[in-house]
């Protein structure tokens, strides 16, 4: 029904004077590419978002007062690389600064692949300060990008269409990150899995695991997708 009602929608707006959402914006290829990333993006951090309560309180023991204090250093970082990270693309410009920022995020995503019962602690801290700084790094300048691309006239739909990735990245994170990692377990289980099992911690461990390389995976591709738009751009600026 979803994907009917959407066709529905682009028909419908295709045909009206005054549509609710100007389409001819996704032709425009620096938009519709910001904003790809940025869906992919906010899919990852909430493949974080889920999954790692269950590994710091579950599988480590940590309580939930501890895990929260440590899952804190997200935001923190954020908040304080964002602003540095907007102010230097706006001397330096937003392509380059994006892509370290996600390449930053892509780090940290593969590190979650190789944690485990008996990891260290400081390198738990240092991956969750990675994605913290990554997305500080990344956000602003994607932001940026997304309402320079369009005219005056579209920053509203520009803005609200930002809006929506983002929420529906967070929509499809969490369902897809709690899809992926009782898929996983189930298989590794040889049954249906669809809960925390206290008595066989290793199989969290395994299909965290799974679920995050489908993270990384996406990672890649928003990765690739920038560097794309960043040699695309240049080279327009060059001709």
């Amino acid at each position: 029904m979803a994907v009917l009602a959407l066709a529905a929608f682009i028909q419908i707006e295709r045909r009206v004077p005054e549509p609710m959402v100007s389409l001819g914006l996704f032709k425009n290829k620096e938009f519709t590419i910001s904003l790809l990333v940025g869906f992919l993006i906010f899919i990852t951090n909430f493949f974080a978002n889920v999954i790692w309560p269950f590994y710091l309180e579950n599988a480590r023991g940590l309580t939930a007062t501890t895990a929260g204090y440590l899952l804190m250093l997200f935001p923190v970082v954020q908040v304080i690389i964002a602003p540095l990270s907007g102010s230097l693309s706006d001397k330096k410009g937003p392509y380059g600064i994006t892509l370290v920022g996600l390449c930053v995020i892509l780090l940290a995503q593969a590190g979650f692949i190789f944690l485990g019962l008996k990891t260290s602690w400081l390198l738990v801290m240092a991956i969750i300060v990675l994605m913290g700084f990554g997305n500080g790094a990344f956000q602003s300048p994607n932001n940026t990008l997304i309402m320079s691309a369009v005219a005056p006239k579209d920053l509203g739909v520009a803005g609200g269409l930002n809006a929506l990735a983002r929420n529906m990245g967070m929509v499809v994170g969490i369902s897809a990150s709690t899809t992926v990692l009782y898929a996983a377990m189930s298989n590794e289980a040889g049954r249906k899995v669809t809960t925390y099992l206290a008595k066989q911690p290793q199989l969290f461990i395994d299909g965290m695991h799974v679920a995050f390389i489908a993270a990384t995976a996406l990672c890649v591709v928003a990765v690739a997708l920038t560097a794309y738009r960043m040699l695309t751009m240049r080279a327009g600026e060059k001709s």
